[in-house]
């Protein structure tokens, strides 16, 4: 990077400084991870020394007890960088999420998923970009689209494709029973430019539509809005959060190479664990998590039995539990619980 000619070719340059960035980040956490390490090995000293005298410092305990809880997630936080090692692991994703067949319930659901989706990107400081929010036709959403940047974000996210089960009681019911619900959610990596995808103009349809939902007075009375239909794949995909046409397009045709990387990608590791005679253990549409709001409360994934009680809270963003899970039971090879 302080080479004279560094910047003469910008692309590579900005890769570069990219990389720079990540893994100068890397290096700061684990220094402050040491530092942490060492200030509470001293709390630690002090503590024992208080017992030791028969003088128990409460607060001290109780510092000692938290700083020991913080330091395990963030030591938790740093294992997961051993776990990605796929070609897009380290960068951004776009994550897409379908309501299941049901209506307004499924719909509602769609729109929950995404509030947890964003508290939990929220706490992690990923950058999230809203590209396309369809509303449902009472409540919820009709489908969802949001590009999402941060480090490791698309292996954070593999642990969430799939479907979704709600099961609580309808408040969309006058009689107040139980209902079930599903969504699917699809993850795909976010390409970058060196990243070739070939597209045939012939190969796909580019329809515009006016955009709904908040957007002001221009989104909402022009045609601004962008669906591309590829037609040998038949991905679909849309966005309608920029305010011209032309970037809405821009913006759709990243999306459509994206989504046809990822397929590209879920062939390949299918054709290669055919290959080894082994059985793919999670596929695209599965049923991977179940979320229960009544007759009791809990959230458990059904690959690699992890559980909590707190469903409001995993529905508020409360996923690091699931997500750890889900990257050490796939190291491990887990297969999946029945």
């Amino acid at each position: 990077m302080q080479a004279s000619d560094f910047w003469d070719d910008q692309e590579a340059a900005t890769r570069t400084s990219a990389e720079y960035s990540r893994v100068k980040r890397r290096l700061d956490d684990f220094i402050a991870l040491e530092g942490r390490f060492d200030d509470l090995d001293t709390t630690e000293e002090l503590a024992r020394e208080s017992l030791a005298a028969e003088l128990v410092d409460e607060e001290l305990l109780g510092e000692l007890v938290a700083g020991v809880a913080e330091l395990e997630r963030e030591l938790e936080r740093g294992e997961e960088q051993r776990f990605f090692g796929g070609r897009f692991d380290e960068g951004g994703a776009i994550l897409t999420i379908h309501p299941g067949a049901g209506g307004t319930e499924s719909q509602d659901w769609a729109e929950m998923l995404l509030r947890m989706y964003l508290r939990w990107f929220e706490r992690r400081g990923f950058k999230v970009e809203i590209n396309e929010a369809q509303e449902g036709d009472e409540a919820g959403l009709k489908s969802a689209t949001v590009t999402v940047d941060g480090e490791n974000v698309y292996g954070l996210l593999q642990s969430e494709k799939g479907v979704h089960r709600l099961v609580r009681l309808s408040p969309f019911d006058s009689a107040n029973r139980r209902h079930t619900s599903f969504v699917s959610v699809e993850v795909s990596p976010l390409v970058t430019g060196d990243v070739e995808v070939e597209i045939n103009d012939d190969d796909i349809r580019i329809d515009t539509y006016r955009s709904s939902g908040a957007g002001g007075q221009h989104v909402n009375k022009t045609s601004s809005a962008v669906r591309i239909t590829h037609f040998p794949t038949g991905i679909v995909v849309s966005c309608q959060n920029e305010r011209s046409q032309l970037q809405n397009k821009t913006v759709a045709m990243n999306m459509l190479k994206s989504k046809m990387v990822e397929l590209e990608e879920r062939k390949r590791a299918e054709e290669l664990a055919r290959e080894r005679g082994e059985q793919m253990a999670v596929n695209f549409g599965s049923q991977i998590r179940n979320y229960v709001l009544h007759p009791y409360q809990m959230v458990k994934d059904l690959r690699t039995g992890h559980e909590v009680g707190n469903a409001q809270g995993v529905l508020d963003g409360d996923l690091d539990g699931f997500v750890h899970s889900f990257l050490v039971w796939r190291a491990a090879g887990s297969p999946p619980r029945s």
